[in-house]
């Protein structure tokens, strides 16, 4: 079958969970994929280097051929240029979806945002092409909680365009069991939703280094996105907490994002010294870096949508074999509670993550090492890649 995969957001911008290993699979399995994507431009709204704006631009990443639309490039707290990023990648996703002269069976669509689904669903109308919508972030729940200005009045400009696009889609893929009941309360109906969870890009990490890490102390690493939804102003107070009650516990931030300049602004007027800041890094650079942390670091804002929402992150943290500290609620929280891999706060408590923390540092390396060989087992048993694209490849038919 060829399969057109549609979607803002592709490699080399981090975080990408559907990215050239997906594509290599479909493609394995007989099918022949297309992606159709942006210019790269997050998380920091510039263009990655080696990346000029054009009217189309070919390319084979690895493996994976893709064809590269132009938007507007942006990535900050203005909801207009946000609007504008949205908007003009639709417009070109409509138009090569409409005019294409390559044949296509399925498109396949990545959401968010909707409006790249919105393209789908009106070019479908045309060229009568059905589509698999795959949402990751439940929209317009995710708009309203960005912070950006005038959000709340975007999301319900948005509400009757995600009603419109389910009612178009043939099947609806979703990450979460929350996000499947939050879709039936909407009307949509249960026979269309199939949850798939998902995977991490990297399951085999490198072998632990003992002998390379620091002695007498208790690293813990976050790694991703510096934005709103981290809300990670609640990780600076905690660090500020452990600091009055010990100096052997380092916290790295790993990452970029709209909020990134506020936080560092923050730590220093803090006066924070165990916390440090680290530019983003390529996923192959950041895994052994991950490999030699004592715990890796998650943490969301404290709202409904996060309760129903199990960031990728999790999969990722959980192949890594390394315990998790974890400020998060509802799903998310049960599945690393599950997984044995965790120590858990309520979101947005610095107090209890820097308990959680502090409980971490005080257990002997045995009980830690414990902690993250339970969690890979979980991820291998429950959330792997091969149950994920079977699945995948089940719904594609």
């Amino acid at each position: 079958m060829r399969i057109l995969y549609l979607t803002q957001w592709f490699d080399p911008e981090p975080g990408v969970i559907k990215g050239p290993r997906f594509v290599r699979a479909l493609e394995a399995a007989g099918h022949e994929v297309t992606v159709v994507t942006g210019f790269p431009n997050y998380p920091t709204g510039r263009l990655h280097p080696g990346y000029r704006l054009r009217p189309m631009m070919r390319e084979t990443i690895e493996g994976a051929r893709v064809v590269r639309l132009p938007l507007y490039p942006s990535h900050d707290g203005s909801s207009a240029r946000r609007a504008l990023n949205f908007l003009s990648f639709f417009a070109s996703a409509f138009l090569y979806c409409l005019l294409r002269r390559d044949r296509y069976a399925l498109a396949y669509v990545y959401h968010p945002p909707i409006t790249v689904g919105l393209a789908a669903a009106l070019a479908g109308l045309v060229r009568r092409l059905p589509f698999v919508l795959e949402i990751q972030d439940l929209w317009p729940d995710t708009i309203a909680v960005t912070g950006m200005g005038g959000a709340s009045t975007l999301a319900r400009m948005l509400d009757p365009v995600c009603r419109f696009v389910y009612r178009r889609t043939r099947t609806i893929i979703v990450q979460s069991e929350g996000m499947r009941r939050a879709l039936v309360d909407r009307g949509v109906s249960d026979a269309k939703i199939v949850v798939i969870h998902n995977w991490s890009e990297v399951e085999d990490p490198p072998a632990r280094d003992d002998d390379a890490r620091p002695t007498g102390s208790t690293t813990i690493v976050y790694g991703g996105n510096l934005g709103r939804a981290q809300a990670l102003g609640t990780v600076l107070e905690a660090a500020a907490l452990i600091e009055r009650r010990r100096r052997d516990v380092r916290i790295l931030l790993y990452g970029d994002g709209i909020d990134a300049k506020e936080l560092k602004s923050k730590a220093r007027a803090m006066g924070v010294t165990t916390l440090e800041f680290c530019d983003r890094i390529p996923r192959a650079d950041i895994v052994p870096v991950f490999a030699r942390a004592d715990a890796l670091l998650l943490h969301l804002a404290r709202d409904p949508l996060f309760a129903i929402t199990i960031p990728s992150k999790t999969q990722f943290y959980l192949a890594m074999g390394r315990p998790i500290i974890a400020g998060i609620a509802g799903e998310a929280a049960d599945l690393l509670r599950e997984s044995g891999a965790a120590l858990i706060a309520p979101p947005e408590d610095a107090e209890a993550l820097a308990d959680a923390i502090c409980t971490f540092a005080d257990r002997p390396q045995a009980k830690r090492e414990a902690m993250g060989r339970a969690g890979q087992d979980f991820y291998r048993r429950s959330l792997s890649f091969e149950q994920a694209i079977g699945r995948t490849l089940a719904v594609i038919g």
